[in-house]
């Protein structure tokens, strides 16, 4: 129940009615302690013992209150940045849904999870069977576990959870709201909680009747029960630099503010959820997204806007509140870092590749590729967090165009295999109002801060000074002032590659052994 300030009290109320009204309220709040002793049997701030919840949502960026957009309505996510940790420099491995989410879950590369693209229709990837996911580790330890909402990974006996919850994908309120007996059940096991939105993600068709008729992310006309749909005029909504400002471009950042508005008061039933059962203050409770906006220049691309992503994670056994870390850390991360906090052992893996070319060149046991961050969570720039990698192959199965990433504070290296190929948009990137229009433009028209034709039409490397150039549109890669620098990074993500043991690595493989043929196949 809430309570608004002019409720609670009203210069011309008598203070017989406001004295009621207290002792009302004192009731609720008794009555809230008392499910609270009915259904908090773990210990609080004991490894093991913490519940964990771990919120995905889909396609959202850094557009919160929190993050520095004054526009956007994020109240409750806003709060948990409050009481938490907010990290500003979050990166995704992979801007796809699928092959993201295989790394959220297993603290490995998609390249060696085998996730390579989306899962679901004929995509058809799924993950190794000898991946060992966070829930069933935590299966292992004593958690329940349950999922609610989106899945969007393969096989099930890898992403294996004790329960699936009930609730469209698409209504978040409804989501926690199916959640709510798995919370209160007075267990005396801790639980883990998967909760994953489709919002912000396109869908739901397009809105016929605003012009340019943009996408309307899961936005109905008659809105989503539970929900309390907040609009955006397109006038307000801000345009980062790399996306274009038109009015293509600003319909359809209103339809997006209006999902992540949703999915917000979704996160804040869930907290009140947790509060009301006196799960609380047990329970670490990590925000995240799978990746960037669903917008060319964003998602499937592995330039900023489509790694960057929200990080919030509130732990109540920690002093620090409404505090900010600026270490670089990866999705690869959140498994080791929930495992901390379950008190269960990382696994290892044994050596996957047989061919012979490359076999000898990976490790022959390895663990996870990332770690975990709840030991600086309370510092704000933790030493030896300065670099992150990235790793793209697929979206859907015809969308082959991988990339290889090392970013650090100052240069980020991009490595476009199949740079020969024209640059493959998302279906419904490709179809989005967005898009079409700066088409139509022509190939020189301006898309941020980068032509159309050199949006599609990538080169082989791209090298960008992140200090100087944040929005990456000065590609340093061809400047001979930077060879030397450029060498030195191809380097470091060939050795990226080797220790992750991705099956890519090959083409260094032949491309050492036979250079001659590959600047043949270059100058034709």
């Amino acid at each position: 129940m809430k309570f608004h300030k002019n409720e609670m009290y009203s210069p011309s109320g008598n203070f017989l009615n406001r004295s009621v009204l207290w002792v009302a309220l004192l009731a609720i709040m008794i009555g809230c302690n008392s499910e609270t002793e009915s259904t908090s049997n773990v210990v609080p701030c004991q490894d093991g013992q913490m519940n964990i919840v771990l919120y995905v949502s889909d396609d959202h960026s850094q557009d919160t209150g929190a993050y520095g957009n004054p526009v956007i309505q994020t109240p409750s996510l806003d709060e948990l940045a409050e009481e938490g940790v907010l990290f500003t420099h979050a990166f995704a491995t992979t801007a796809s849904c699928s092959a993201s989410r295989s790394v959220i879950l297993s603290g490995l590369q998609n390249h060696r999870t085998g996730q390579y693209g989306h899962e679901h229709d004929y995509s058809h990837f799924y993950s190794f069977d000898h991946i060992r996911s966070v829930s069933n580790l935590l299966s292992e330890v004593g958690y329940r576990t349950a999922r609610s909402g989106k899945y969007h990974v393969a096989p099930e006996e890898v992403y294996l959870f004790d329960e699936a919850l009930p609730g469209s994908q698409r209504n978040p309120v409804e989501l926690a709201e199916g959640a709510r007996d798995f919370i209160s059940a007075g267990s005396d096991q801790p639980f883990f909680l998967l909760m994953a939105t489709s919002d912000p993600h396109r869908g739901g068709g397009r809105a016929e009747e605003r012009p340019y008729e943009p996408d309307r992310f899961g936005n109905t006309p008659g809105g989503h029960e539970g929900v309390d749909e907040v609009e955006y005029d397109p006038v307000d909504v801000i345009v980062p630099e790399w996306l274009p400002d038109n009015e293509a471009t600003r319909q359809e950042l209103a339809q997006y503010y209006q999902s992540v508005s949703r999915l917000d008061q979704g996160f804040g039933r869930l907290i009140d959820i947790l509060k009301s059962s006196g799960q609380y203050d047990n329970t670490v409770i990590i925000y995240m997204s799978d990746h960037g906006m669903a917008f060319p220049g964003a998602k499937t691309t592995v330039y900023e806007p489509g790694l960057l992503s929200p990080l919030i994670v509130r732990d109540p056994c920690i002093e620090a509140q409404g505090h900010e870390n600026n270490a670089l850390v990866s999705w690869t991360d959140i498994t080791p870092t929930i495992l901390d906090y379950a008190g269960a052992e990382e696994p290892t893996y044994s050596r996957h590749i047989g061919q012979a070319v490359i076999r000898d060149q990976f490790p022959e046991m390895h663990g996870l590729h990332g770690r975990s961050f709840r030991p600086i969570l309370e510092e704000t720039h933790p030493e030896g967090w300065d670099r992150v990698y990235a790793s793209h192959t697929f979206h859907e199965i015809h969308m082959y165009y991988p990339m290889r990433v090392i970013r650090d504070r100052d240069y980020k290296l991009i490595w476009n295999k199949a740079h020969g190929l024209p640059y493959p948009n998302a279906s419904d990137l490709q179809t989005s109002s967005t898009w079409q229009y700066m088409l139509e433009q022509g190939p020189d028209a301006m898309f941020g801060v980068r032509t159309v034709r050199d949006y599609i039409h990538r080169p082989e490397f791209e090298l960008f000074d992140m200090r100087e150039d944040p929005f990456e549109s000065n590609n340093l890669a061809e400047d001979p002032d930077y060879a030397e620098l450029l060498e030195e990074y191809i380097s470091e993500l060939r050795e990226f590659q080797r220790r992750t043991s991705d099956p890519w690595y090959i083409h260094w493989v032949y491309r050492d052994e036979t250079p001659v043929v590959y600047e043949d196949v270059e100058e034709f």
